[in-house]
């Protein structure tokens, strides 16, 4: 429609100045040079304002582009070697039961799972003998509460409520990992993004992941300060570790060493194993 009125209006100014042109009359002359001088305005006012939707169109189809790529970038993670993420991945992990042993044994249970998973011999035992355990005692003085950092061993009594302790993080983990395959195998892929796990998930790659009992987020009086050898760090003791067998549109799939295959909703899950520092361990 814009292009339409240009023409005519660019068509009317030209035929007002050739008229005044042959006018013979002075009033005639420039009353078809005033009308001539309109439409050659009002052209240009059509021009400009096409230029502008162009501009528009040009800048829209940019964005268009820009935002094209950036799906496309945040879908690569989700990219196998043979075709895009799956609608849900269900995979078949044996359930090793950390009770009645190990009360707090759920992280070398988990990993007994990973591992056999792998066809690879592990005990859950044997593996709560070998992990790296932190010797720090457990001490209040003056209100304060001073015991190991879960980073560097296992924090108290895994085989005992009645004694103090908590669990142990990814790091002494993938370490006793790797003395049962090649290290190379071993992706602590730790401080990544929740879709690291949809990833490996497709690979047929079940994970390690530290969250805590309720598999949601938990409120800040759930947590307290222990002073460590490192300095204070927040813990709470409802602290808690599976292994992630798969997915669907809402639900993640998980083997709980507390005797259960169970599933939780996606983002509570994700909320709380982000909350607990986004640790995850697989074996490629």
């Amino acid at each position: 429609m814009l292009l339409i009125m240009f023409f005519l209006t660019c068509t009317a100014a030209i035929a007002f100045m050739c008229f005044g042109a042959k006018a013979s009359r002075k009033w005639v002359r420039n009353s078809f040079y005033f009308y001539g001088a309109l439409f050659t305005l009002a052209t240009l006012g059509l021009l400009a304002i096409n230029v502008q939707n162009n501009d528009d169109f040009i800048r829209s189809a940019l964005r268009e582009l820009t935002k094209k790529a950036e799906l496309t970038a945040e879908a690569e993670p989700f990219m196998t070697s043979e075709n895009r993420i799956q609608d849900s991945v269900h995979l078949k992990a044996p359930l090793v039961k950390q009770l009645p042993e190990l009360p707090r044994g759920c992280e070398v249970a988990s990993l007994a799972m990973l591992l056999q998973y792998n066809n690879i011999d592990a005990d859950k035992m044997t593996l709560a003998d070998q992990v790296r355990k932190n010797p720090r005692n457990h001490e209040i003085t003056n209100g304060k509460i001073h015991f190991g950092n879960p980073n560097n061993g296992f924090v108290g009594d895994m085989t005992s409520f009645e004694n103090p302790g908590l669990g142990v993080y990814h790091g002494p983990i993938a370490e006793l990992a790797e003395t049962y395959v090649d290290p190379q195998r071993v992706r602590d892929f730790t401080g990544s993004e929740f879709t690291e796990i949809i990833q490996q998930l497709n690979e047929k790659r079940p994970v390690w992941v530290i969250i805590n009992a309720t598999y949601k987020k938990l409120p800040k009086k759930a947590f307290v300060t222990w002073h460590t050898e490192d300095g204070p760090v927040k813990i709470t003791r409802r602290e808690h570790s599976v292994l992630i067998t798969g997915y669907d549109e809402k639900y993640i799939y998980f083997n709980d060493p507390l005797a259960r295959e169970t599933k939780a909703p996606m983002q509570s899950f994700k909320e709380a194993w982000e909350q607990m520092g986004k640790q995850a361990i697989t074996i490629r």
